[in-house]
């Protein structure tokens, strides 16, 4: 912008200048120096110094408004740019927010292995007893075993997805690993706020990321009036003022003062070409900025639209699997009261445990995709950045 802005402004600079100059007696020149002493008594000297200092200044008059046109059109980018850093900032913290809810879902995770690895643990117990009192055989024995075991080996499994989380989470917060503060039991009293939808316009007025494309069809407009105003004529001044005489003495002189100011208008003559190519150049890319700009918006338009289906579809989602756990966790009890009085054989028993697991699982799984849900919503809407 500074560059742009400079261009416009008048251009000035100081000078000196020293040189020596002997011209042929039997020329113009040398007939005047002949013929005409510099002061009375007084004759040219032989070789002629010549010493200068003084100021020159020269401005083109932006008439055209061309050199305005690209400042603004510089302007007009960096706005863009520091659009595109909002939009970075918003996308770190919405992976921060997620990851940080992926912690907590892994948390609960595993505190649910833990109580299903007790539930296990007493089902085996169980079915030791029942195999001494010749009720069941060694072969369900085994089976339970061998489930206890599996749900053992899924502890550590989340024990190291939650390590390379926290990792993860002390990463993009810029720190070496360590443990990241949290409440786990906190994940069960999340929910998500309720959304008030208003018009597309409001809801995308906020996304960083259209901000700067509309920042960048701008700029390109500008770029097209500032190549436009090439083919008109151009006026500039130059002018200087200085001090000027063969001995350095002199330049003390009233009489060594010298100045000029210069007008011109000019126009472009036989470099049209060259200007055309530049004008057809950023009317391209004029029409670029917009396709650009149009694909922003509509992406922007369907990223908000999937994700309010979606957090509509997982609050549904999660209340039928809120149900299904409840009547799965009522089916273990009942499972282990059905084969101790032998109306239910081990299999059922298993299997029922086996699916309360991973429907606790899942509703956690669920419970998390919500968070995340909202966490898109904020990103898509363009929060963060502020």
């Amino acid at each position: 912008v500074g560059t742009h802005k400079g261009e416009y402004l008048p251009f000035m600079g100081v000078g000196t200048g020293a040189g020596t100059e002997k011209v042929g007696r039997y020329t113009r020149d040398g007939a005047v120096e002949e013929n005409l002493p510099i002061a009375e008594d007084r004759a040219f000297p032989e070789p002629l110094p010549d010493l200068y200092l003084g100021l020159q200044a020269s401005w083109e008059l932006d008439i055209r408004r061309e050199l305005r046109n690209a400042k603004q059109a510089a302007f007009m980018r960096y706005m863009g740019s520091v659009e595109g850093r909002n939009f970075l900032v918003t996308n770190l913290i919405a992976e921060i927010a997620g990851t940080y809810y992926e912690l907590l879902a892994l948390d609960n995770q595993l505190a649910i292995v833990d109580r299903n690895i007790a539930i296990q643990v007493d089902a085996l117990s169980m079915m030791r007893v029942q195999k001494d009192a010749a009720r069941v055989t060694e072969l369900a024995v085994r089976r339970f075993e061998a489930q206890v075991f599996h749900t053992r080996g899924l502890r550590f499994d989340i024990q190291q997805r939650i390590t390379e989380t926290e990792n993860r989470l002390n990463f993009l917060v810029g720190r070496f690993p360590q443990r990241v503060q949290r409440d786990p039991m906190a994940f069960n009293g999340l929910t998500p706020d309720t959304l008030l939808v208003g018009i597309p316009a409001q809801l995308l007025e906020n996304r960083p990321d259209v901000r700067q494309a509309e920042r960048e069809l701008a700029a390109a407009k500008l770029d097209v009036r500032s190549a436009k105003a090439r083919f008109y004529p151009s006026v500039g001044i130059r002018a200087g003022i200085g001090l000027r005489a063969f001995d350095p003495v002199l330049l003390t002189e009233p009489a060594s003062l010298l100045y000029s100011v210069t007008g011109d208008l000019v126009a472009p003559l036989v470099n049209r070409n060259a200007i055309k190519a530049m004008y057809y150049t950023a009317n391209a890319k004029q029409l670029q900025a917009l396709y650009n700009y149009e694909r922003t918006v509509l992406n922007a338009y369907i990223e908000v639209a999937n994700q309010l289906a979606r957090i509509g579809n997982l609050t549904a989602g999660y209340a039928l699997k809120e149900q299904q756990v409840e009547a799965l966790d009522a089916s273990v009890t009942i499972s282990k009261d059905l084969f101790r009085s032998a109306r239910a054989d081990y299999m059922e028993v298993l299997l029922t445990q086996r699916e309360a697991l991973e429907s606790r699982f899942d509703l956690v799984h669920i419970r998390k995709e919500r968070m995340n849900a909202m966490v898109d919503m904020y990103r898509a809407l363009g929060g963060g950045w502020k």
